[in-house]
């Protein structure tokens, strides 16, 4: 027996996802084709500049007094295929890899 893989899922199965993620995973397909080709649109290559311009520092290492620099952009309300909450500049912020690691790691 083993836990789930899905991040935050304390169900344990004999292999692969629990029934809940496994249910998820596949009626999410179409949503993640379609989040994915948000990603590698020029829009989101220009807007990803965008922040790290505006944010060259990681906002959760300002937040404890130290200075890294921002490598990903951060989405700080999930968006969850909602295009509105995906394209909203407020809703972004630059983080550095281990902060963001963290974040989505915690399913934040």
């Amino acid at each position: 027996m083993q836990f789930c893989p899905e991040p935050g899922c304390n169900v344990l199965v004999m292999r692969g996802r629990c029934d809940a993620h496994t249910r998820n995973n596949r009626n999410t397909q179409p949503y993640a084709a379609i989040v994915h080709r948000w990603y590698c649109s020029k829009r989101w290559q220009d807007l990803r500049e965008s922040v790290i311009r505006t944010d060259p520092f990681c906002r959760a290492c300002l937040a404890r007094g130290r200075h890294t620099l921002t490598v990903d952009v951060d989405h700080i309300r999930k968006h969850g295929g909602d295009p509105d909450l995906f394209w909203d500049r407020d809703n972004l912020q630059g983080l550095c890899k281990p902060c963001h690691s963290r974040k989505t790691t915690r399913n934040e």
